[in-house]
């Protein structure tokens, strides 16, 4: 079985190890810059084929704010399963939608407890689109880059 799972791994091409990584949801650490200096938070983000990875906020939130002035972000994804698993690190740009085509688009029951409805005007998507994506193999074993 260790053979199967070692040679399936050798023959997943890049981009497939980041969305194995980056698919559905996972706690992401987001950076944005406030001012000259960097805030990092967490959020539940979820990682898409096409390299963008996308998550909700609050309008009135201080990422929304730090996102409007510079849409520069950097992003740190791990499964959160074992310590030796692999993770990306991401340099993105945000972009905040606000209108109620994306909001349902990307809309997640898991949201009902903070937004109650994709209408909430106080519910913001955030898509980050990947630029560069670094991933770091099992056990730090490797360490590749995707560019866009």
């Amino acid at each position: 079985m260790f053979i199967t799972i070692m040679n399936r791994m050798s023959r997943m091409t890049l981009k497939d190890k980041i969305l194995e990584v980056i698919a559905g949801p996972h706690v992401t650490a987001v950076a944005t810059l406030d001012g000259k200096l960097p805030a990092v938070r967490f959020m539940v983000l979820a990682g898409f084929p096409d390299m963008t990875i996308v998550g909700a906020t609050m309008k009135a939130s201080k990422k929304v704010e730090q996102l409007k002035k510079n849409s520069d972000v950097a992003l740190a994804t791990w499964s959160g399963k074992e310590f030796s698993d692999p993770y990306v690190e991401v340099k993105a740009k945000g972009k905040i939608h606000e209108d109620i085509a994306t909001k349902k688009k990307y809309w997640n029951p898991m949201f009902e407890q903070f937004f109650k409805t994709p209408e909430n005007p106080d519910f913001v998507v955030l898509v980050f689109t990947a630029g560069e994506i670094t991933y770091h193999g099992k056990n730090m074993s490797s360490m590749d880059v995707w560019k866009r």
